[in-house]
């Protein structure tokens, strides 16, 4: 996450708390460490944002700095509610941890008159799912795809044979049983597609596919 998302992230943290947050609450929520966390407190109260609170008691914003309404109809809040809530579904935390992040930006920036229809209890969505626990972080393999960075994983197949290869991540699919990652594999010249379930080892190689990225991307949605 980079440091203007996470500045945002911060402010809108904030803005719906209901009680000071410590920089180890903050970091926790954005997945960075308390030290960051300090600092990037201290380049917002640097740029004046009206965030009070010291280390070891907590942060928070004072009222008035506000951000302009979103303006929403009904069944708008109603997608929207439903939408976040299936993402329980995919069996991935850190989806859920940002859709409840999502849910609490929006909430905060709705007019008045509409939060209720976003609080409201009538749609309910199971998070039941069967999909299979994995060993490798999902957060991992997402940023890979967002930021066309290559991988290197271990990975079995049905045969319970293991190899290793370097992997340039396109897309992931979330299926109602399965989580798979559509990758272009340098160890077969070719795309492949790799249950996450199935990958024991994952780590960024160091390498990006930019300049490629979005040509290989196009070709696999032909396939």
């Amino acid at each position: 996450m980079s440091k203007p998302t996470r500045l945002f992230e911060i402010i809108q943290l904030l803005r719906a708390a209901k009680k000071p947050m410590t920089a180890q609450e903050i970091g926790d929520q954005l997945e960075v460490s308390k030290r960051t966390a300090y600092r990037d407190i201290a380049t917002l109260q640097s740029m004046r944002v009206p965030i009070d609170g010291e280390a070891g008691i907590g942060y928070i914003m004072r009222p008035g700095f506000d951000l302009p309404p979103l303006s929403f109809d009904a069944e708008e809040i109603e997608a929207i509610i439903v939408g976040l809530a299936l993402l329980g579904r995919t069996g991935d935390k850190g989806l859920l941890r940002a859709a409840n992040r999502a849910a609490n930006k929006i909430n905060t920036a709705l007019p008045d008159g509409a939060k209720h229809g976003f609080d409201q209890d009538a749609l309910h969505v199971s998070s039941w799912n069967i999909v299979p626990a994995s060993m490798v972080d999902t957060a991992l393999v997402r940023r890979a795809v967002r930021e066309e960075e290559k991988l290197q994983i271990s990975y079995t197949n049905a045969e319970l044979v293991e190899t290793t290869r370097v992997v340039l991540p396109l897309a992931i699919t979330y299926h109602v049983d399965v989580i798979v990652l559509a990758a272009w594999c340098e160890l077969r010249s070719d795309y492949r597609h790799f249950r996450l379930d199935r990958i024991s080892k994952c780590s960024p190689v160091g390498l990006n596919f930019h300049e490629i990225g979005g040509a290989l991307r196009g070709k696999w949605q032909l396939l």
